[in-house]
C-alpha cells in the first residue's frame, strides 16, 4: 500500500543578520567568532559540559600513556640493536632469570643431539678422583639464542612491575637479596684475551658418593630380583606388579644420568628400547603413570637428547588420554592403555583433586615437544575448571571432584596432605613452567598460601615448632603427614621467583619442624603421619606418633625441601640434616643382599619390622634430591631453567 500526497505549497522566510555594533554585515572576525562559541558553550546545560571535559580529559591521559608506550618501545629496539640481548652488571640487581629454552627441534645428525663429555685439558693436571657426572645438565639452547644464566635483557628489567599484591604476598620480579655466603661461587670466566675453555666440573663430595653408592647397592638388589618389573621386594628377593610397566627401572633413568652412572644407564636403556610396550591390557592409574613414566621418558630425553625416550613418552601419552573423556572433562582416574578405555575406581565415581590437577607440567611439555596440542588442550580445560568452582575455602580445594558433575564433593574438608597437597604445587610450578606469563595460576597459589596461613598454620607445644594441620567442617585437627614437607621446598621455590612476604620465613620454619619429625623418632626416621600437641602439659612432647602411623616408606618430601632450601639459602645445616636422614636409611632400612625395604615402626631401634617393600620413588626421587643436596655446583639443574615435577624429573622451562 501506497501513501498520496497532494503538491504542496512552498513558502519562503527572508532572514537579515544583525552585527551587534549596529552594522547590518555579516562579520567573520576571530573576536565574533570567539563570542560565539563561547555563548554556545554557556547555552550547554551543565551534564553536557561535563561529559565534553571529561572525553576531552580521558583522549588527553590516553595520549600521554600512548606516548610513554612507544617512547619505551623504542628505547628497546634501540637498546637491543645497539648492545644485543645483554643486561649484566647492573648495579644493585639480581633480576629474576627470564626463560632460557627454546622448543626442541629434531636433529638431523644423531651425533649433535648427543652430549658430549668434556675435552680434556691441554695441560697436565693433577687428575680428579671423584669427577664423575653426566656430560651436560643444562638444557641446549637455540643457535639463535643462548643466554648465560644470569643475563635479563635490559628491556625487560626496566618494564618489569610487580605483578600481584594478595593480602601482603607481593610478585617482585627483582630478587634484591644478597647471596649468601655459603653458597658456592660462580665459577670465574676466562680472561678475553685467552681461549675459551670448558668450564670444569665441580667435584664430587664425599657425601654425594655416599649416594652413589646407596643407588648401587638397591640397583643391586633390583637388577638380581626384579628386573624389568615394578617394584623391588628385597627381603623375599622377588618383586610386585602394580602396572607391569617396569616402574622403578623408568623412574631411576634419570637419577643415572644426573649421577653419572654410564653403565646402568645403558642398561636400562636397551631395556626400554627392546622390552618396554604399552599395548598391554591392563589398568593404569592416571596420575602415577604419568608422574612416574610420562615425567620420567620426558626428563630422561631432556638430559641425553635421545629420541627414543620422546617416542615412547609420547606413546604412553596417547594411550593416557581416554581418561579426559567424561562428561565433566575432569578425567577418570584409571585407564585401559591396551583397550583405550577408562573408568573411576570400582567403589566411587570421584577423583582425588590431586589426581587431576598434577598431571598438567607432563601433558603441556608433551605438546610442546611433539606440537600436538591436544595433549596441553585436555589439561588445560581441567585446570580452567577447578579454577572457577564453588566450595573452596580462601583458596583451599577439597580432596574429591566428581567425574560426572565436575563438582567438589566431601566438601568442608581442607588439608595439604594426600589426595591434594600437589594442587598447589602444581600451580606455582606451571607458572614457573609458563615463563611466568599464565598469571592466573599465580592468583590461585598466592591465595592458597594465604588460606594456609589463615586456616592451617599453628604452633605446637611446648617447642613452637610450625605446623601445617587440617581442617574439617571448621573443626581444626593437629595432623600432618609427612607428604606435607614438601611445602618447605615450594615456599622457598616461589620466594626465589619474586614472591615477597614470609614466605620464605614460614618455610625456614616448617623446613625445621620436618627435620624434627625425623630427629625425635628413635630410628632417625619419620613417621608416615605426626600429630601435634597443641596445649602445654608437664612432661608431654610436641610431636605424637599413633601406632597406625609410625610406618616410613622411604619418601622423598623432606629431603627434597631440604635442597630447595641449601640451593637458595647456602645453609649447610640443610645438607648436615639430609646427611643424619641418609645414615638413618642405611642403619635400619638397608637389606644386605641388595635394595632397601619401608619399615613398620619408626620407634623401634631395635625392630624396625621392614614391610619388603621398595618404592620406585626412593630411587626417582629420594637419592636424586639426596645427591643435588650435596652437591655445591649451582648450575647442576639449574632451578632457573628447570622445574621439577611430583616426582622429582626435571622438565625446562619454556623460553618466550
Amino acid at each position: 500500500m501506497s501513501a498520496m500526497y497532494s503538491p504542496q505549497r512552498r513558502d519562503f522566510m527572508s532572514v537579515t543578520l544583525i552585527h551587534p555594533d549596529g552594522s547590518g554585515g555579516y562579520n567573520n572576525s576571530k573576536s565574533w567568532r570567539r563570542r560565539s562559541c563561547w555563548r554556545k558553550w554557556k547555552q550547554l546545560s551543565r551534564l553536557q559540559r561535563s561529559i565534553i571535559l571529561f572525553l576531552c580529559t580521558l583522549l588527553a591521559v590516553c595520549g600521554l600513556v600512548s606516548f610513554s608506550n612507544l617512547g619505551e618501545h623504542w628505547k628497546s629496539l634501540t637498546s637491543q640493536i645497539e648492545g644485543g640481548t645483554e643486561g649484566r652488571d647492573v648495579p644493585g640487581f639480581n633480576p629474576a632469570h627470564p626463560a632460557v629454552l627454546p622448543a626442541p627441534k629434531q636433529a638431523e645428525d644423531p651425533d649433535d643431539t648427543i652430549p658430549k663429555p668434556p675435552s680434556p685439558p691441554q695441560l697436565p693436571k693433577p687428575r680428579r678422583p671423584n669427577k664423575r657426572g653426566p656430560p651436560n645438565l643444562q638444557p641446549p639452547p637455540s643457535k639463535s639464542q643462548k643466554v648465560e644464566d644470569n643475563e635479563q635483557r635490559p628491556d625487560e628489567a626496566d618494564n618489569q612491575q610487580p605483578v600481584i599484591s594478595w593480602r601482603g604476598a607481593v610478585i617482585d620480579p627483582v630478587q634484591t637479596s644478597a647471596p649468601s655466603p655459603h653458597k658456592a661461587p660462580e665459577p670465574t670466566k676466562p680472561p678475553p684475551q685467552e681461549a675459551p675453555e670448558e668450564k670444569e666440573p665441580v667435584p664430587i663430595s664425599e657425601r654425594q658418593e655416599a649416594v652413589i653408592e646407596a643407588f648401587r647397592h638397591a640397583w643391586k638388589g633390583y637388577k638380581e630380583f626384579a628386573w624389568g618389573h615394578d617394584e623391588l621386594k628385597p627381603i623375599s628377593k622377588s618383586y610386585s606388579e602394580w602396572f607391569g610397566l617396569g616402574l622403578t627401572l623408568i623412574d631411576a633413568l634419570d637419577t643415572m644420568w644426573i649421577l653419572g652412572l654410564k653403565e646402568e644407564f645403558q642398561e636400562a636403556r636397551e631395556w626400554v628400547a627392546t622390552k618396554l610396550t604399552f599395548d598391554k591390557n591392563v589398568d593404569v592409574n592416571l596420575f602415577e603413570s604419568t608422574i612416574r613414566i610420562l615425567g620420567g621418558l620426558l626428563s630422561t630425553y631432556h638430559l641425553s637428547q635421545d629420541p627414543l625416550f620422546l617416542e615412547k613418552a609420547k606413546d604412553i601419552g596417547t594411550r593416557l588420554l581416554p581418561a579426559f573423556n567424561t562428561p565433566s572433562k575432569v578425567p577418570f582416574s584409571d585407564v585401559n592403555i591396551g583397550r583405550g578405555t577408562a573408568h573411576p575406581p570400582r567403589w566411587t565415581s570421584d577423583s582425588t583433586v590431586a589426581e587431576v590437577t598434577s598431571v598438567q607440567l607432563e601433558f603441556r611439555e608433551l605438546s610442546r615437544l611433539t606440537g600436538d596440542e591436544q595433549f596441553k588442550k585436555v589439561v588445560d580445560q581441567v585446570t580452567q575448571h577447578v579454577h572457577t568452582l564453588p566450595g573452596k575455602r580462601d583458596g583451599l580445594v577439597p580432596m574429591f571432584i566428581n567425574t560426572n558433575s565436575g563438582q567438589f564433593s566431601h566438601l568442608g574438608v581442607f588439608t595439604l596432605g594426600a589426595r591434594a597437597d600437589s594442587y598447589y604445587e602444581y600451580l606455582l610450578k606451571q607458572w614457573i613452567q609458563s615463563g611466568k606469563k599464565e598469571a592466573s595460576f599465580l592468583e590461585d597459589y598466592i591465595q592458597a598460601m594465604e588460606g594456609v596461613k589463615k586456616n592451617l598454620l599453628r604452633k605446637s607445644e611446648p617447642n613452637r615448632l610450625t605446623f601445617i594441620g587440617e581442617l574439617s567442617h571448621g573443626h581444626f585437627s593437629p595432623k600432618m603427614d609427612h607428604l606435607v614437607c614438601f611445602l618447605p621446598g615450594t615456599l622457598a621455590l616461589g620466594a626465589h621467583n619474586g614472591i615477597t612476604g614470609d614466605h620464605m620465613e614460614m618455610a625456614g620454619a616448617l623446613m625445621e619442624t620436618c627435620y624434627q619429625m625425623y630427629k625425635q623418632m628413635e630410628t632417625g626416621l619419620s613417621p608416615e603421619i605426626s600429630h601435634f600437641s597443641l596445649h602445654a602439659a608437664k612432661g608431654s612432647k610436641d610431636i605424637d606418633v599413633k601406632p597406625a602411623d609410625r610406618h616410613n616408606l622411604l619418601r622423598p618430601e623432606t629431603v627434597e625441601s631440604l635442597f630447595y632450601l641449601y640451593r637458595f639459602t647456602g645453609d649447610t645445616k640443610y645438607q648436615d640434616w639430609g646427611w643424619e636422614i641418609l645414615q638413618s636409611f642405611n642403619k635400619y632400612t638397608r637389606v644386605e643382599s641388595g635394595g632397601y625395604s619401608s619399615i613398620n615402626n619408626v620407634q623401634s631401634a631395635t625392630n624396625p619390622e621392614p614391610r619388603d617393600k621398595m618404592e620406585s620413588f626412593f630411587l626417582g626421587e629420594t637419592l636424586k634430591y639426596m645427591f643435588l643436596l650435596f652437591s655445591d655446583d649451582v648450575d647442576m639443574l639449574n632451578l632457573d631453567k628447570f622445574v621439577f615435577n611430583t616426582e622429582a624429573h626435571p622438565l625446562p622451562v619454556w623460553s618466550s
